[in-house]
Parts: C-alpha cells; sequence; structure tokens
C-alpha cells in the first residue's frame, strides 16, 4: 500500500511501519497546539504534536512534568470503535478512561493518544473487515493474516519522541502490552515498571482478550478471576456458562442473592445488605459482562438502585426496568446518565408519560401485557430485536419467580449468605409444582466461595412451563 493510501479514512501512512528498533525520525515533532482541556477525569492540558510520520499526536499532561523522571504515562493506541464509540468488541475505551483516572489522581502524568494505531495499525476499514472474520470464527491475529496484514503493525517511534519533547526521559508505563515497553525502549524512554491496567471483560470481548494474553503475550488484559479486589478487573464470564443466545431472545443469566434460608429480604422489606462487598463486586463484573441488565419496577420503587458497573472496571450494561403502567419515579437513579436506559410497557401506561421518558434519551418499549404485567416473551422478542444478546435478570422476586414460571432462564446464579432472617420475601415463589419431580432441574453445577458467601452457578435444563392449571 503506498503512502497516499489512507484505508482508514484518517491521515496518510503505510500499512507497515518500519520495526520499532528501526533509527527514529529525522526531526523532531513539532508542537503546534497547547491548551487546557477539561474531561471527566479533571483538567489536562492538551498538547499537538506533529510528528516527522505525518501523524499528529495528542499528549493530555496533568501537573508538571518536572525532572522528567518516573512519569506515570499511557501510550493509548487511537481506537474510534472503542474511544468514542463505546464498542464492546475490545476494552479500549474503558483503559482510556482508566487510565486518564489513574494519572489524574496522581496529579502527574502524560497520556499520548497515538494516531494511526487503529486496529493495530492496520486501519479503520481493514479493522472492520477483520471483524466481519471474528464474527466467522477467526480469532484477531489469524483474521489480519487472512487479510494479508500483520498481527500489529503500530510504531512506537512517534509516541517516544512525543514524550521525550515533553522533557520524559522515564516512565512508569500504564499497559497490558510488552510491545509498547519495547518500542518506548527503543525510542530512547526508560520503562521503569509495567502497570498493567486490566478490564473486566464482556462476553462479546473476552475471547479477544484472551486471545492477546495466549497469542501475543499480554499481561492478563481480563484480570485476575474472582480473586481480583474492589475497583481492579473481574472475569466472571466462565459464571455466565455457554452464553449462546437463542434466535428469538437473549441469553437469561438470572442472579439473586438470599440468605440461607432463602430470603431476599426481611419482613420489614430491608435487603441492604444481604451478601458481602466481595459478592457485590461479583454482581458489578456479571452486569459488565453482559448486554443488559433488567429488573422489575417494584425493586426500583424499593431500593432505587443505579444498575451499574462501580466496583469493578468495566462497562455498565444497558438497563432495563419492566413497568407495565409507568410508575417508575422520574427522579430513580436507573434513569440516570451514568448509563443508556429502556423502560418496557404496556399500552396501559400514559402516552404522555412515554413522551417524557422519551424527551429524556430514555427508549420505551411497548409490548403485549401478560398475566402479570409486561409480557414476558414478547419484551425479550424486542430485546433481541433491539441487539441485546445476553441479558442479567436481577429481580425482584416477582421478575424472578416469573421468568422461571415461564421457562425462560437459561443460567441460574444465586449467591447465599451465612445469615438466617426467618420471615421475609421469598427468593422464588410458586412455580406450580406439584410434585418434586415438576421441579426445575439444574445442569453444569459450579460452586464458587467469594468473600463470606457461596455462589451456585448452574444451567436451567430446558423443560416445558409448568402447567398453570
Amino acid at each position: 500500500m503506498s503512502e497516499d493510501e489512507t484505508p482508514s479514512g484518517g491521515l496518510r501512512r503505510s500499512l507497515v511501519p518500519p520495526p520499532a528498533g528501526a533509527a527514529a525520525s529525522s526531526a523532531a515533532p513539532a508542537e503546534v497546539a497547547r491548551v487546557g482541556l477539561g474531561t471527566a477525569a479533571g483538567e489536562f492540558e492538551a498538547r499537538a504534536f506533529e510528528c516527522d510520520s505525518g501523524f499528529v499526536y495528542l499528549a493530555l499532561v496533568k501537573g508538571e512534568l518536572g525532572d522528567g523522571r518516573s512519569v506515570l504515562a499511557r501510550v493509548h493506541s487511537e481506537c474510534l470503535t472503542g474511544d468514542a464509540l463505546g464498542s464492546l468488541r475490545c476494552d479500549c475505551g474503558v483503559q482510556l478512561r482508566t487510565a486518564l483516572r489513574a494519572i489524574a489522581s496522581e496529579g502527574r502524568g502524560v497520556l499520548v493518544y497515538a494516531t494511526g494505531h487503529e486496529g493495530r495499525g492496520i486501519g479503520l476499514v481493514r479493522k472492520l473487515q477483520s471483524y466481519m472474520l471474528q464474527d466467522g470464527g477467526l480469532d484477531t491475529l489469524d483474521a489480519n493474516r487472512h487479510l494479508g496484514l500483520p498481527a500489529d503493525a503500530r510504531d512506537y517511534r512517534d509516541a517516544a519522541a512525543c514524550l521525550a519533547q515533553l522533557g520524559v526521559s522515564s516512565v512508569r508505563l500504564l499497559t497490558n502490552n510488552p510491545g509498547k515497553a519495547r518500542g518506548l525502549r527503543a525510542g530512547g524512554i526508560v520503562v521503569e515498571r509495567v502497570i498493567p491496567l486490566p478490564t473486566s471483560p464482556h462476553l462479546r470481548n473476552v475471547r479477544y482478550l484472551l486471545t492477546k494474553e495466549r497469542r501475543l503475550g499480554h499481561a492478563s488484559p481480563a484480570g485476575n478471576g474472582l480473586a481480583a479486589q474492589h475497583g481492579e478487573a473481574l472475569d466472571v464470564t466462565s459464571i455466565l456458562g455457554a452464553a449462546v443466545a437463542p434466535a428469538t431472545r437473549p441469553y437469561v443469566a438470572l442472579k439473586y442473592a438470599q440468605t440461607l434460608d432463602g430470603r431476599i429480604a426481611t419482613r420489614t422489606g430491608d435487603s441492604k445488605w444481604i451478601s458481602s462487598e466481595a459478592e457485590r463486586t461479583v454482581s458489578h463484573a456479571l452486569r459488565g459482562a453482559c448486554d443488559a441488565v433488567l429488573v422489575g419496577v417494584g425493586t426500583v420503587v424499593a431500593d432505587d438502585p443505579q444498575l451499574t458497573v462501580r466496583l469493578v472496571r468495566g462497562s455498565s450494561p444497558l438497563r432495563v426496568v419492566l413497568d407495565s403502567t409507568l410508575r417508575l419515579p422520574a427522579l430513580a437513579r436507573v434513569l440516570d446518565d451514568e448509563a443508556a436506559t429502556i423502560v418496557v410497557t404496556t399500552d396501559r401506561s400514559d402516552p404522555e408519560r412515554r413522551r417524557a421518558l422519551a424527551a429524556r434519551a430514555i427508549a420505551v418499549r411497548v409490548v403485549a401485557q401478560g398475566p402479570g404485567g409486561v409480557d414476558l416473551a414478547a419484551a425479550l422478542a424486542d430485546m433481541r430485536g433491539t441487539g441485546i444478546r445476553s441479558l442479567l435478570v436481577e429481580g425482584g422476586a416477582q421478575v424472578i419467580t416469573s421468568f422461571l414460571r415461564a421457562g425462560l432462564v437459561d443460567r441460574l446464579i444465586v449467591a447465599i449468605a451465612p445469615t438466617i432472617v426467618g420471615s421475609g420475601t421469598e427468593a422464588v415463589g410458586d412455580l406450580n409444582c406439584a410434585r418434586v419431580a415438576d421441579g426445575l432441574r439444574l445442569t453444569g453445577r459450579s460452586v464458587h466461595p467469594v468473600g463470606d458467601d457461596l455462589l451456585v452457578a448452574a444451567d436451567v435444563a430446558a423443560t416445558d412451563p409448568p402447567n398453570p392449571s
């Protein structure tokens, strides 16, 4: 490919750059702009550099770099789909936000945004073509090779030169990629330490993350399993099972926490907190692994949950509320701007309330009415039609029971706390089982100690829904 071709629609470059250890560009990057830039992580000084290669790199600088030693730094490879669009196929957006927060927290550091690195250096169009091949079964490396491209075409000389222009001589590098450390060293920057930056995987990107670890030598990009602590990355995808979505609805994992005697709340309705913080951290990672998380409006009214991913590094899912008559409080936290929300209702709801929610950029879906409110099968079919492939159902009791009774649960995940409260709200109500033999059968069971609790996960064997008579 010639220098004049631009398959990514961006700045011109050769498809395969010289190796990272090659001689540096003949001219140092020229600083062309410097301005304060407020971000969600705080204010940075944005400094733009025109590099000899033709790319413009952006350095976000926090604080005084002083002697330029031991600077907390990240070289972030450009990723339009992940950074700007929130794609769940990669971990780039979460890493970008996490790195900016880490640098802001320290009060001194720099993030170099490396343009021309889209798709590990192959460009946006080729990256999307690689995605098409990955959808057909190839992993990210083999897909590149099938297109006649290298597994990784990135070059780090521009990044090293920009750091040098900022007066940085040595860094503590935020990355999982040993190739970045080698590239900076080849460009004359001392890498004192590599600080891993894992993220909690989503079902859509866990294979990609594991491929980077196994075939590219990245340092545990998906975290370290259930041993992770509050605020770290947590890989819970194995708890979710096979997670294969049926053609007509999402894959449904039903999750709740209960006391040893099967209660999800006391007789007064108190449910905070049944499970330990360690178990709640797992719950947040489960949310982050799925496309959407669902509760009934009763849970929203009683508990006012936010349903975001706050205890782990990950992406918050779509939030779905079942509310047949739209009694959802206007100030409910599930309607905030932390994540997108879908309210599933019926034609029994007030059209004015529907329009009011829509005016707040909250999606309102009107489906058929069922015996207890929203028709669950219709709601799930609608979700599947919008592209939701995996759904975590968190309750409350009526929703839990309705999903189980309708035979719409693929995976059951129950956290059992070492507590007995006696009278209270049962997790599961009447399933119309007259005999033990009529009960739902669980297969593929696994048990995980999590903090003081015991997490039990199992597949729900496919059966016909219990006879309501």
